[in-house]
């Protein structure tokens, strides 16, 4: 799904900025610690039973790579947004020594969300998610999807927690950062790695984390946004 492009970047930017959504400050902690003590991670199997059934919301289909057929669908719940796909490596933004020209063919040194600090992400650091520029398909906005909005990505029983960081194409969908890969225990290599199917992603609704780097930050609200979503389907 890599198909870099500074133009489509910036115009997903634009779609999805911040400032287009309210926020509730309830999912908003720059500093909060990943797990309070005595706290249990919300397990893989009941974050996915949390999600239910899917209910459609995409107007269409995307493909998870160029050329594919297109079958996967965004899906709905009250709390959250997800979809079903592939994982290709992500390694855009900062130059480092996994994610460069010399490791990746397709590298771009822009992302569509930046740190506090102006710089683009690092994608061997920072756990992020790669979300279609909006479409006729599907608009993201629309539910509360935006640049540093929570996510949690969903892989052979583990989970790793995200921020929505970069846009890809309007029609493509299944791509996340190096980080979130490693995390997960997906090959990493940008040329070759990443899985081919399998992976669930889950993105809360007008949650945010403020600053969009702040790891420990997604970390502490996924967790709180995850088990809110696991109580209400057990309700």
């Amino acid at each position: 799904m890599r198909v870099p492009s500074l133009t489509l970047a910036a115009a997903g930017a634009a779609l999805l900025a911040p400032a287009a959504l309210p926020v509730p400050a309830a999912a908003i902690a720059p500093r909060e610690r990943p797990l309070a003590r005595g706290q249990v991670a919300v397990a893989a199997t009941d974050l996915l039973a949390g999600l239910g059934e899917c209910h459609k919301i995409s107007r269409g289909r995307y493909r998870t790579d160029d050329g594919r057929p297109a079958t996967v669908s965004i899906c709905d719940t009250p709390d959250a947004v997800f979809w079903k796909a592939d994982l290709d490596i992500d390694c855009d933004g900062q130059s480092t020594p996994r994610c460069n020209p010399r490791t990746d063919p397709q590298f771009a040194t822009m992302t569509a969300y930046q740190q506090s600090d102006g710089r683009n992400l690092n994608a061997e650091t920072l756990p992020y998610i790669v979300v279609p520029a909006p479409s006729r398909i599907w608009n993201p906005r629309d539910q509360g999807v935006q640049g540093g909005s929570v996510a949690a990505v969903v892989y052979r029983g583990r989970v790793q927690y995200a921020v929505v960081g970069d846009t890809g194409p309007r029609d493509e969908i299944g791509e996340a950062s190096y980080a979130t890969a490693r995390g997960l225990g997906i090959r990493t290599d940008p040329s070759g790695g990443g899985a081919p199917s399998g992976v669930t992603y889950i993105v809360f609704k007008n949650s945010r984390v403020d600053p969009i780097q702040d790891r420990a930050a997604a970390t502490a609200i996924g967790e709180r946004l995850a088990r809110l979503l696991v109580a209400s389907h057990i309700e």
